[in-house]
């Protein structure tokens, strides 16, 4: 039987599934580490009520946290935070962390392997291949990259990282369109900043994007924007998927005004199989993965943990992503029974 009179353990429920080194890590520190099971937003709520801290991957909704009145700490898995109610935990006095380094060099490397894939239709020629169609390689479209222009929507550390490993790997010229990089941290990268997002449209063969999905970015590609490009030019996109009007991108590659698309985020997650874009054969698709490596996912999971440990110590976490909300923190209830390292 268990003892009645056992220290109670602060619970961390992690939604979705993590690298096993970060429900380790925690339970080293003393935590009891509870993995999600549910899936309706109902069952969410049941599960985080007795939460102490959480480790998400797909979003916490206000009325989760609500909730969880013992909820100290929101941790979350990736960079992506717009499904979040992080304004109303902050009301709450609940901390959010991010993970904003841990999976960089995997989405850089998915981003151009995307490229890579679309510009040599990599899925149709191993269908091909498959079914023994040895003429596919006398009919199939193809384009280099070596030489084109790469043009880089947003510039923080994925996008800089996709920049050097373009020009490194693929000599590839890059444009920067940011409204926030200055122009000496843009050329420091051996790229081009460009003043407008309309100037690096019309320049560019492949354009990838990198900016968080916030009311100013949503649909940076409308429809006017894919029309602008290049006849022939590439889209990329391992951010957000509300960062292009999806249905506008289907029309433009259906059409031919567009050689091909990689995309790995999309506005409604899982892609509904009625999607317009699953249909099309200029389309590499990927669900959500570009920082899913075995390296990437085992470095995540352990600054999630790892951060939510630093609160529990009362220690600032390094990726707070409001730093004044520390300052009125929700005390924790429950503190591990050991020393917190």
């Amino acid at each position: 039987m268990p003892d009645s009179h056992a220290t109670p353990m602060p619970v961390c429920l992690i939604t979705q599934p993590i690298h096993p080194i970060g429900a380790e890590r925690l339970r080293a520190a003393g935590f009891e580490v509870r993995p999600g099971q549910a899936g309706d937003e109902a069952a969410r709520i049941r599960e985080v009520a007795g939460a102490d801290a959480v480790i998400v991957r797909e979003g916490l909704t206000a009325a989760m946290i609500d909730a969880a009145p013992r909820l100290a700490v929101i941790s979350n898995h990736g960079t992506g935070t717009d499904k979040i109610a992080v304004a109303h935990a902050h009301e709450l006095g609940i901390p959010v962390v991010s993970t904003p380094d841990a999976n960089i060099g995997a989405v850089a490397e998915h981003t151009l392997m995307l490229m890579l894939a679309v510009a040599r239709r990599a899925p149709l020629a191993d269908a091909a291949t498959r079914q023994s169609d040895w003429r596919y390689r006398y009919a199939a479209p193809m384009l280099s990259l070596h030489g084109k222009t790469l043009g880089v929507i947003g510039f923080g550390r994925t996008g800089r990282l996709v920049c050097d490993m373009a020009r490194a790997g693929l000599g590839m010229r890059v444009l920067v369109w940011s409204p926030s990089a200055p122009t000496c941290e843009v050329e420091a990268h051996g790229a081009t900043r460009v003043p407008t997002l309309a100037e690096l449209l019309t320049a560019s063969d492949v354009v990838s994007l990198h900016r968080p999905l916030r009311a100013d970015t949503r649909h940076t590609l409308d429809a006017n924007a894919l029309r602008s490009m290049k006849p022939r030019a590439i889209v990329i996109n391992t951010s957000r998927g509300g960062l292009i009007d999806e249905t506008a991108l289907a029309a433009a590659l259906k059409e031919g005004r567009l050689f091909g698309a990689g995309l790995d985020v999309f506005a409604q997650e899982p892609l509904c199989a009625a999607s317009p874009l699953a249909g099309l054969d200029n389309v590499v698709l990927s669900p959500h993965l570009a920082g899913s490596t075995e390296e990437a996912l085992h470095a995540t999971a352990l600054q999630c943990a790892e951060q939510i440990i630093d609160v529990f110590a009362g220690r600032q976490p390094k990726h707070l992503l409001d730093a004044r909300v520390w300052l009125r923190r929700r005390v924790p209830v429950i503190t591990p029974s050991k020393e917190v390292q």
